[in-house]
């Protein structure tokens, strides 16, 4: 890096593997790739309940090490397994055990960071201002992230997984009204998000599938015994659920990894379609049968996806300004919107993209006001740079999407560490000056 930094070119820096607009090998200038993908070493703690975990290592890698380790010790992350732990940690980490935990980003203890002067800091080093900053705010606009120091969290030897698919014409727009009033009354305990996906009716006229996929860290007994009481709309019935350790679930909540093993958590190629287009929004209030009917309309004209991901429990639980993940209090569900193709094909893109944009223009109206993003659904249609020296003025409209008031925070720590902007991209933190 500091050769880099000497010869005038830029950095990226790439962990595992993550950023979906590929801004961590991408640049539009000469730059210098950091790969730190074979930086893989994971240590765990089980006593201590702790892990050291190396930032090129990937969540199928961490989950597999942990479970090697012990049967009731977990991490709460994302349910891709091939995604790289440093970019997922960096960006705040939503996954099926946030709601009784957290994110990703709030399970952080410790950290060791690259400055921009070629010095390798901890926590105490680097001091708490820039510990904040990169649990949530994007480490690579600070510096690079060698490891992490986790903190494990305890779930039952048994837990309960489903995965219920319910059609439109089976009363799916019903289904996801329901749900969405009771997302903050769900125990903490339950993880229930839905996947929608384009599918054909018995007519073969365009419709949706709403997959409602949950765990629960609980026994199948009382699982059925909560949905019974809060969401009987649903018809769980026992057949529906399995119960399982919890590495299991990792390798059966997504769905791209049907038929894996946990052997199969280790294993770095993405199954998913090659080429992509992801957008993100958050949802403050229910969607009325109205709204949801006009989406379907909108969505199922195309190849896609859209994963409703709940939040409540300890998520809204943690002050806004906690960490630079804002999205807490008062927010319903994160919505990803993904346009995929098979090939590189011009014609084949631009429909894409065209389909995704007319599916975030029509939310508009019923998404938080003001609008927000995720930043680990990274999306340059919000705002970029092609020099990377965007002012902070500049740098605002995007910024607040992704943190809420805490991007003014993040830009002065940004400048605290790295006052010429050395670490940048087309979306990166700009410094602002006290």
């Amino acid at each position: 890096m500091i050769c880099c930094k000497n010869s005038g070119f830029e950095t990226r820096v790439r962990s595992g593997g993550h950023d979906y607009e590929g801004l961590s090998y991408i640049s539009y200038k000469p730059y210098c790739l950091v790969d730190l993908s074979n930086l893989k070493s994971i240590d765990i703690d089980v006593q201590g309940k702790t892990a050291w975990v190396e930032a090129g290592a990937t969540l199928g890698e961490l989950y597999y090490n942990i479970a090697n380790k012990s049967k009731t010790l977990a991490f709460p992350a994302g349910t891709c397994p091939s995604v790289g732990v440093g970019g997922h940690i960096s960006g705040g980490g939503q996954g099926p055990l946030m709601r009784k935990y957290g994110l990703a980003a709030d399970n952080v203890l410790d950290a060791t960071i690259l400055n921009v002067n070629g010095t390798i800091l901890d926590r105490t080093g680097m001091g708490e201002d820039l510990f904040w900053a990169i649990r949530g705010g994007g480490a690579a606009s600070f510096g690079v992230v060698l490891s992490w120091k986790l903190q494990l969290v305890e779930v039952p030897p048994v837990v309960t997984f489903f995965n219920i698919a319910r059609t439109q014409e089976k009363g799916a727009t019903k289904l996801v009204r329901k749900w969405q009033k009771l997302v903050n009354e769900f125990p903490k305990e339950l993880f229930l998000r839905i996947n929608i996906n384009p599918k054909k009716n018995s007519l073969g006229q365009p419709s949706i599938e709403a997959t409602f996929n949950s765990l629960y860290l609980g026994t199948r007994r009382q699982l059925r015994r909560l949905m019974r009481r809060k969401f009987p709309e649903l018809k769980l019935k026992s057949r529906d659920c399995e119960e399982m350790s919890w590495i299991d679930t990792t390798i059966r909540i997504d769905h791209y990894r049907n038929g894996s093993t946990i052997q199969d958590l280790l294993e770095r190629k993405d199954k998913r379609p090659t080429f992509y287009k992801v957008k993100s929004d958050y949802v403050t209030k229910p969607l009325s049968k109205k709204a949801l009917e006009g989406l379907w309309n909108v969505f199922n004209s195309g190849f896609g996806l859209m994963i409703f991901t709940p939040h409540g429990g300890k998520v809204s639980e943690i002050l806004e300004d906690a960490t630079p993940f804002p999205h807490r209090k008062g927010y319903l569900y994160n919505i990803q919107y993904f346009a995929m193709w098979l090939k590189p094909n011009q014609t084949v893109e631009q429909i894409k993209l065209d389909w995704i944009k007319g599916i975030y223009d029509y939310m508009g109206e019923f998404v938080s006001k003001p609008r927000t993003a995720y930043l680990n659904s990274r999306d340059l249609d919000l705002g970029k740079t092609l020099n990377g020296n965007e002012k902070y003025s500049e740098a605002k409209s995007w910024g607040e999407m992704y943190f809420g008031s805490n991007f003014e925070k993040l830009a002065r720590v940004k400048y605290s560490v790295d006052p010429g902007n050395y670490f940048r991209n087309e979306q990166s933190i700009p410094p602002l000056a006290p």
